[in-house]
C-alpha cells in the first residue's frame, strides 16, 4: 500500500459532510459526446433512407445499408467496433469510480479524461488531474479502478515534467502491462511504485 492510501486517514471524510453538485448540462454533454455523436449519425442515416426509400430511389437505400452493416460482418471491423465498445465503457467506469472514491474536488470535479485508445491488453486512459488529485491516489484505487471496468490490473503513470498529468492502463486481455507510455518523452518516465509500509 502507498502512504497516501485515503483508506488509511483517521479523520472523518469531508465528502461526507458535504454534498456535491450534479453537473450541469455541458459537463453531461460533454461527458456522452460519443454517444450523442452515434445516436445523431444513426437518425441521419435513418433519415437518409427513408428518404431514398420514398423517393423510389432503392440503390442509395442498399448503399447506406451496406456502408453501416459492412464492418460488422468483417473479423476486423467486429473487433474495431467491439475495442471502441471497451473503451467507451472503460471512460464512462473511471468517471463513476472518480464520483464514488475520493479521487474528486471538494466541489464534486473529477480528473479528464482527455483521450482513450484501445491497445493490444486492454485500453490507455490519459487523464488531466484536478488541484487536489495526483497519480498517487489514482495507484491508491487502483484495485477499484480494475474491478469498475472488468480488467485484470491497471497501471498507473505519471508524466515526467508535468504532475497534472497521468495514464491509467487498463490491461482485459493477457498478463502484460507492456512499456511505460511515457518512455518516449525522456528516460526518467517511471511508473509510481508502491511504497512498502
Amino acid at each position: 500500500m502507498t502512504m497516501r492510501n485515503l483508506r488509511h486517514n483517521p479523520y472523518a471524510p469531508v465528502e461526507a459532510l458535504i454534498l456535491a453538485p450534479r453537473p450541469g448540462v455541458l459537463v453531461t454533454l460533454w461527458r456522452w459526446r460519443t454517444e450523442l455523436a452515434l445516436v445523431a449519425l444513426a437518425a441521419g442515416a435513418a433519415a437518409v433512407m427513408a428518404a431514398a426509400a420514398g423517393q423510389g430511389s432503392w440503390w442509395a437505400l442498399f448503399a447506406l445499408a451496406g456502408t453501416v452493416s459492412v464492418p460488422a460482418t468483417v473479423p476486423a471491423g467486429r473487433k474495431w467496433i467491439a475495442r471502441r465498445f471497451w473503451c467507451l465503457y472503460s471512460r464512462h467506469r473511471l468517471q463513476r469510480v472518480f464520483l464514488e472514491t475520493p479521487m474528486h474536488t471538494r466541489r464534486g470535479r473529477i480528473p479528464l479524461i482527455l483521450w482513450i485508445t484501445p491497445t493490444e491488453p486492454g485500453e490507455k486512459a490519459y487523464l488531466l488531474l484536478r488541484a487536489g488529485i495526483c497519480a498517487d491516489d489514482l495507484e491508491a484505487f487502483g484495485g477499484e479502478i480494475a474491478a469498475a471496468c472488468c480488467a485484470s490490473a491497471v497501471r498507473v503513470s505519471r508524466h515526467p515534467r508535468r504532475a497534472q498529468f497521468a495514464t491509467v492502463e487498463i490491461v482485459r486481455r493477457g498478463e502484460a502491462l507492456g512499456e511505460d507510455p511515457w518512455s518516449g518523452l525522456t528516460d526518467t518516465a517511471r511508473p509510481i511504485e508502491r511504497l512498502a509500509g
